[in-house]
């Protein structure tokens, strides 16, 4: 990757991982964070492509009253049938992956974290990042955490946390592993130990 590109950093985890809490410290000491959920969001606005394309592939009846994307709809829909998922993600995630690159490639930061929830899946497509950073628990605490977030039973989060990559395939692509097994204030000594790691990473390579 060019070098007039800032210092790349892709941030993942797991489902109730803490992500959320990692990118907020990283935006707190002034790094710039780009999410690709956010992503997902933008590139199916009103009068996007994206939804567009949508449209197109599943008929008016994925939009809600005011012309937007119905998402509780469209992800009943895609949970129901996998073909549709398939078509979605064909549609959603290429789009998703360029808004990230063209936010990383014109960035003025020293350095910029991009928070790719499903890294781990689609890693050949984000092989230009400089570094990964994995947001790791164990899957006990991500089941805890998960039952009491969504109100669910330990049954369905068990089979949430197996529809995703594995927390050793995630782990063994990391460059840095971030421990959020304790309190969420734990975060703040690691998050600034790495934000100072990244700085110097980015300043040695221009």
């Amino acid at each position: 990757m060019s070098t007039t590109m800032p210092f790349t950093v892709a941030l993942t985890g797991g489902i109730a991982s803490g992500k959320s809490a990692v990118e907020k410290r990283f935006r707190m000491l002034g790094a710039h964070v780009y999410d690709a959920d956010h992503a997902a969001r933008v590139v199916v606005e009103p009068g996007s492509d994206g939804l567009a394309s949508i449209v197109a592939a599943f008929g008016d009846d994925v939009l809600d009253a005011h012309g937007r994307l119905d998402r509780p709809a469209m992800r009943k829909r895609v949970f129901a049938d996998p073909t549709a998922r398939k078509t979605l993600e064909a549609i959603v995630h290429p789009r998703v992956r360029q808004w990230m690159l063209e936010h990383a490639q014109t960035d003025k930061g020293p350095y910029v974290v991009l928070a790719i929830p499903l890294l781990t899946e689609n890693i050949g497509h984000y092989r230009w990042v400089d570094r990964i950073l994995v947001a790791d628990v164990p899957e006990a605490i991500q089941i805890q955490r998960l039952v009491a977030r969504d109100a669910i039973d330990e049954t369905l989060a068990a089979r949430i946390l197996a529809s995703q990559a594995s927390r050793d395939s995630r782990l063994a692509l990391a460059d840095d592993v971030i421990d959020n097994a304790g309190p969420e204030a734990d975060l703040d000594a690691q998050v600034e130990t790495l934000h100072q790691r990244y700085l110097a990473l980015a300043a040695a390579r221009r």
